[in-house]
Formats: C-alpha cells, sequence, structure tokens
C-alpha cells in the first residue's frame, strides 16, 4: 500500500467547500432542514465534526441526544450525541470549529507515513484499513455537502473528483439491486445510463441468480434506466425516494422492472 495522496486531495478538495459554502450564512440559513430526518445545515456540518474528532483521535462528547424518533439504529444515535451537542452552538461557531479541525486532519493526514494508513480500522463497510475508511470519507463528506448545497439552493459540486468517487463507490451496489432486490429474472440484462458531469453507461446481466456487470449483454436489455447523476446520487444515498424524483427518471423497455430498480437504489443504513 502506498500513501492515499488522491483520497487526500479530494477530501481536501470537499472539506474546504463545505468551508466556503456555509461561510457567509447567517443563522436562518443555518437552521434549515435538510434531506436528512431531524438534520439542519448546521447538524450536517456537526456531524462531520464528530466523526473527525473520532478519527483524529480526539474526545468525543459526554452529551447524551435525546432518543428522536428519526433515529433508526444504534449508529444513528451514537451519530446525534455529536450534532445534539451543537445544537446550541451558533452556525458561525460550529463553521469554526470545523474549519480548525478541517486545518489539523490534513496536517496529519499530509504527514502520516505508509504504516499510518495500514493500520487496521473497522469501517462502515467492515474490517479494512484507515486508507479505506478514509475512502470512504469522501463519499459521506462529500454527499453532505450536496445535502447542505440542496438545503440552501446552491448546486455544485459535481464537476470536482469526489463527485466521481462518490458515483463510482455507489455503482458497486447496483448488482445487488438489480440481480436480488429488483428480482430481474434469469439471463436477463439492465442497462443504467447515468449523464451529467459524471457520466456512466452499465450494463448488468444476470446469470446464476447473479447479476453482473457486462460489455454487452447477451440479448437486449429488457430494461432501460436514464438519469442523471445528481439523482442517482440522491436515490442511492437515500436521500429521497424515486417517487419524488419521476420526472427525473426515463425507463425504456420493461417499466415494472425498472420501476423495481430505481425504488431499490438506497444502500444506506
Amino acid at each position: 500500500m502506498t500513501i492515499p495522496h488522491d483520497t487526500i486531495d479530494k477530501l481536501e478538495h470537499t472539506w474546504h467547500a463545505i468551508g466556503n459554502l456555509c461561510a457567509d450564512l447567517d443563522e436562518p440559513q443555518w437552521c434549515l432542514a435538510t434531506d436528512l430526518p431531524g438534520w439542519s445545515v448546521k447538524d450536517n456540518v456537526s456531524h462531520l465534526i464528530g466523526t473527525e474528532r473520532m478519527l483524529q483521535g480526539l474526545a468525543r462528547t459526554d452529551h447524551r441526544s435525546p432518543a428522536f424518533e428519526y433515529l433508526k439504529n444504534p449508529i444513528g444515535e451514537s451519530n446525534e450525541h455529536e450534532v445534539d451537542a451543537r445544537r446550541s452552538t451558533t452556525g458561525a461557531a460550529v463553521l469554526a470549529e470545523w474549519n480548525e479541525l478541517v486545518a489539523l486532519r490534513l496536517a496529519t493526514l499530509r504527514s502520516a507515513d505508509q504504516a499510518y494508513y495500514e493500520v487496521e480500522a473497522m469501517t462502515p463497510t467492515g474490517m479494512g484499513t484507515v486508507a479505506d475508511f478514509l475512502h470512504i470519507r469522501v463519499l459521506d463528506s462529500w454527499a453532505h455537502e450536496q445535502d447542505i448545497r440542496r438545503a440552501l439552493d446552491r448546486p455544485g459540486g459535481f464537476d470536482d473528483p469526489s463527485a466521481a468517487h462518490t458515483i463510482d463507490r455507489l455503482i458497486r451496489t447496483l448488482p445487488i439491486v438489480i440481480g436480488k432486490r429488483a428480482a430481474t429474472p434469469e439471463g436477463a440484462a439492465v442497462t443504467v445510463e447515468i449523464t451529467g458531469p459524471v457520466s456512466r453507461r452499465l450494463t448488468y446481466e444476470v446469470s446464476g441468480g447473479r447479476a453482473g456487470l457486462v460489455d454487452a449483454a447477451t440479448e437486449p436489455a429488457v430494461a432501460v434506466i436514464h438519469l442523471d447523476c445528481e439523482v442517482f446520487a440522491i436515490l442511492a444515498l437515500g436521500r429521497r425516494t424515486a417517487a419524488d424524483l419521476t420526472d427525473r427518471i426515463v425507463i425504456e423497455g420493461d417499466a415494472e422492472l425498472g420501476r423495481r430498480v430505481v425504488d431499490q437504489l438506497n444502500m444506506m443504513i
């Protein structure tokens, strides 16, 4: 393993983008609701602070959040402690904490040796290394940047490397979605065409009960799904449902199968 300079560069870009995005917000803007139940713009930044503090080895809050109805699992409950601990803090103070922490995190990551990145770590997808965890942090950081952008109606960030990084990580779940969740018939193929700044055209064929990526299907795809990269990210990250975005999704061929696919794109816990 080598030092993951590319991953660090993406984190730096996205972390600074979040800081710049929030630099001129007034308190009502900090309190705007996002697609994440119960979370404001400020709460998204507070969550990022909590995670990066943990990865930096800094003390976690002793505060304990109420058991809000939108908390669905132990991970959500754990995340909420750091978020709720900052709800009485101004947005400007949260941003100042974020910017200071980003500087510390980047100094640590830029100065760390290869051994640092090879240390075993429990990641959201299972056991891995610190480098693996950071690869996932790009996705999470960019996802929350987008949550903030949608709440503020300030679109952007799809032409930077973290966007392609995130889309490509989310694409890894498509075989499960198409083969298992959507129950695509044996021998059938489904094509997903993602358009926009991050464009991908992917065809998956079911063989032996499993969907696999193919260069060319044995038979023409029974369903072709067209959606832009923002819609794909929103669905795969579980921020909204396909019903919320139906006017931005086009399905050719087997509409019922195509709908099952887009309805099952969410792979977040």
